[in-house]
């Protein structure tokens, strides 16, 4: 159903139509909407650049032939092998099971090909619909990190935490 792809500069007016100017996707995200497609090519720029790295882990979901969607690895942490998932989805293709889909595949991804120990995901507590797709990828509720992140308008706001580790990932894949 879906494709996970590099992101490219010319996703630019997609991601700003069908996610990044919606404020009801990025209300629980640590930046705002973009006002402009101008704001969200800057971005893409960036994160295009960061395909240089041999690090670099950032896909953009497709799904009907555009981009409705990302995930990204956005901490590996290489001593403690171990990575945190974000993601964002238009609203448009909520409830469609879409994300779950896309992190299962990331989540083996990082497991069978990069190696790590653990994969992480933090969302706030205000966005229950994260943490049911961290529930419907095995993941297990670790606990509440206290006003941990801050928002553009300054306030400070939690983060539930899931994980799964390596030997978690793997006693799934042989029930499966």
């Amino acid at each position: 159903r879906l494709t996970l792809r590099r992101f490219e500069i010319a996703d630019a007016q997609a991601m700003f139509d069908n996610w990044a100017n919606d404020p009801r996707v990025t209300r629980h995200l640590t930046w705002r909407p973009h006002g402009q497609v101008e704001n969200t090519r800057a971005l893409l720029e960036g994160w295009c650049a960061g395909y240089e790295r041999a690090d670099y882990y950032n896909w953009a979901i497709v799904c009907g032939g555009q981009p409705v969607g990302g995930l990204a690895g956005m901490r590996l942490n290489e001593r403690h092998e171990s990575v945190e998932l974000g993601y964002c989805l238009g609203y448009d293709w909520w409830s469609r099971g879409l994300m779950s889909e896309a992190v299962c595949a990331v989540r083996d991804f990082f497991f069978a090909e990069v190696g790590v120990h653990r994969v992480e995901i933090c969302h706030a507590p205000q966005n229950p619909a994260s943490g049911r797709v961290a529930q419907k990828c095995g993941f297990v509720r670790e606990g509440v990190l206290r006003e941990s992140q801050k928002l553009p308008d300054g306030a400070f706001y939690d983060l539930v935490v899931y994980a799964m580790l390596r030997r978690e990932w793997e006693a799934l894949k042989q029930n499966t």
